[in-house]
């Protein structure tokens, strides 16, 4: 547990277990699939990525300070010591995690503490794969994976539900001076105009959302389509897991669709029930594991060949 002395108000000090099922209620769903170690050790790497967001959010005291000073020794420019991040390096090089993915996910981030308006679909894979699919890259030690094949699927994963989220929050984000939604995409409205366009959902501006809203699902169906694909090199409680998650995760979009992308009313929530449901999904995933391992579309990592070109 982190030193109570930099323990604020979130989930720093916070049991890993516990930050998993208070933040993640659909991966900490999952994670009853994984076994006991696999699980415990998934939890701890969640919390460290909350406590990193929560840096990010000003939401710990000196939050964004803290995690610029963690960002600079991880890029060997030692400054400050951190007790995250000493804590983090133990547990990074016990279970052989790429630091790479790790700074990756730091700059994605640190991009979030600033007013964000994402340009394009280029701008929009690249920030998903620094905040989420550089996870799904964390994720492949854990799930004691160490096919390097697998790594790409994983990614692609991980932004797959960082492009649900995107999704689910269009005008919470929008609160927050935020716009995922590409500028082109949206006629370069931004968060302001969204918060107005919320209020008339019958509206040229909202109408606008809303088909921005529907290719986004569409993108990130095509993402979970190649991380699933890659559920086959993890051992088998893992590629029942991860399924679950990917499963569960995707019935948000779903869940969006069926109400007509009314995403003026705000968040959607998937409830237990259909997380259950949802689940069964998995099943026919497993029988992949019979059939020729895949060969990952190279099309799907076209914005981010400088960051990925070691996978």
């Amino acid at each position: 547990m982190l030193s109570e002395a930099v323990t604020h108000k979130t989930n720093e000090g916070l049991d890993a277990t516990i930050s998993l099922q208070k933040n993640g209620k659909s991966f900490y769903w999952a994670s009853h699939f994984l076994g006991r170690e696999m699980s415990k050790n998934a939890a701890k790497l969640y919390s460290y990525c909350r406590i990193l967001d929560d840096l990010a959010d000003s939401e710990i005291e000196y939050g964004p300070d803290r995690l610029r000073n963690i960002h600079l020794n991880l890029k060997n420019k030692k400054k400050y010591s951190d007790p995250l991040l000493d804590e983090m390096l133990i547990f990074f090089e016990d279970m052989n995690l790429p630091f790479r993915a790790l700074k990756d996910l730091i700059e994605g981030l640190m991009q979030d503490q600033n007013d964000v308006l994402i340009k394009n679909e280029a701008e929009l894979i690249q920030y998903s794969y620094h905040v989420a699919g550089s996870v799904g890259w964390m994720m492949c030690p854990i799930l004691k994976c160490r096919n390097k094949k697998a790594f790409a699927f994983a990614v692609d994963l991980g932004i797959a539900m960082q492009l649900t989220n995107i999704a689910r929050d269009v005008r919470e984000d929008a609160y927050m001076g935020r716009r995922y939604l590409p500028s082109d995409w949206v006629n370069d409205m931004s968060p302001t105009d969204i918060l107005e366009a919320s209020k008339k959902p019958n509206s040229k501006n909202a109408q606008l959302v809303k088909k921005a809203i529907i290719k986004l699902l569409c993108l990130a169906d095509q993402y979970y389509q190649s991380g699933v694909k890659g559920l086959v090199f993890l051992p088998w409680k893992a590629h029942l897991a991860i399924g679950v998650a990917g499963c569960v995760y995707q019935k948000i979009g779903t869940q969006l669709i069926a109400k007509k992308v009314n995403w003026y009313d705000g968040r959607t929530v998937t409830s237990s029930f259909a997380k259950v449901l949802s689940s069964c999904g998995v099943f026919p995933l497993l029988f992949s594991r019979f059939i020729k391992p895949p060969k990952h579309d190279s099309k799907l990592h076209q914005y981010l060949a400088e960051k990925l070109d070691m996978l």
